[in-house]
């Protein structure tokens, strides 16, 4: 499949995303104009007057019309609670979420890997099957669960760690190792996987017939073979820590993108919960196509199919 191919399939995904956001969100009763200023003691009048001052009385379809214009000029809108742009919003809490990302990224490709070429080989006193048992933890246990243990051991139990807030180190530890962790899992699994099969090669077989040392052939010869294609893995995770860090900044009350969506959801913020949907599907297929592009350089084969 060619480049523009990738590039066309990335657009009708962040444009499917963007479509679903935007039915969903219209399902659900009510909106955030009829909320706050139901509160606030305003009549059905004055309500109807935000209404259609914002567009929301317009039919679906010229709402949605409206949305997907001015998302192909990078219009995503205005927050419906205090007017901002949904770009400044979101702009306002990239940094922490990406500092996150990258820290629970480096955390489940070191961890993810390490674990996955330690369960693919038959090390003594049963660490391959430790390694195993980890992996298996890291798919089947839900985050929230990690992460509230997580809590009460080091903090609440042992009191090293602190359990909320953002800006220092400390504050760090706690949510990247949850978040690294979970993601780690499913690195570890592909990773162990393409290692197994790679073992029984024909190559391998060949290099073990030469005399070469077992360090050698693993060095030389099946972790060369058998990594390349856990960049795509590594690459999807990436794209799905941005989900995860919904739960994990909400837990570990941090601020953040994933922070932002769960509140505007709960406010039924129409236009931040589409903009950071649309963002986080971009996002997404930038990191595929970069996946998609680094295997192809260390993997000639895939180039030549």
């Amino acid at each position: 499949m060619g480049l523009m191919q990738r590039v066309g399939q990335g657009a009708v995904t962040i444009w499917l995303a963007a479509t679903l956001a935007f039915l969903m969100l219209r399902v659900l009763p009510g909106d955030a104009i009829e909320t706050q200023l139901v509160f606030s003691g305003a009549g059905a009048e004055v309500i109807a007057e935000r209404r259609a001052a914002l567009g929301l009385d317009l039919p679906l379809r010229s709402q949605y019309l409206q949305f997907i214009s001015g998302l192909l000029t990078g219009n995503l809108g205005y927050s419906l609670l205090d007017g901002q742009p949904v770009t400044v919003k979101i702009g306002q809490q990239l940094a922490p979420t990406v500092t996150l990302a990258l820290g629970a990224l480096v955390f489940a490709v070191i961890g993810g890997v390490g674990l996955g070429v330690t369960a693919s080989f038959s090390i003594g006193w049963g660490i391959s099957q430790l390694a195993q048992v980890v992996t298996d933890m890291a798919l089947s246990m839900p985050i929230y669960w990690t992460g509230t243990l997580a809590i009460y051991v080091f903090t609440v139990w042992l009191g090293v760690l602190p359990s909320a807030g953002a800006g220092r180190i400390s504050q760090f530890v706690l949510p990247v190792s949850v978040l690294g962790f979970h993601t780690a899992g499913a690195i570890a699994r592909v990773t162990a996987v393409n290692l197994h099969e790679i073992k029984g090669a024909a190559f391998v077989r060949t290099a073990h017939a030469k005399g070469l040392p077992g360090w050698a052939v693993v060095l030389r010869h099946i972790l060369p073979a058998g990594l390349p294609p856990v960049i795509s893995i590594i690459a999807l995770q990436a794209g799905f820590l941005f989900s995860g860090t919904v739960i994990t900044e909400s837990l570990f009350v941090r601020p953040g993108i994933g922070r932002l969506l769960l509140d505007s959801v709960l406010r039924q913020d129409y236009p931040v919960v589409q903009g950071v949907v649309v963002f986080s599907a971009a996002i997404y297929v930038i990191l595929s196509l970069i996946a998609d592009t680094l295997y192809r350089l260390l993997d000639p084969r895939v180039a030549v199919a």
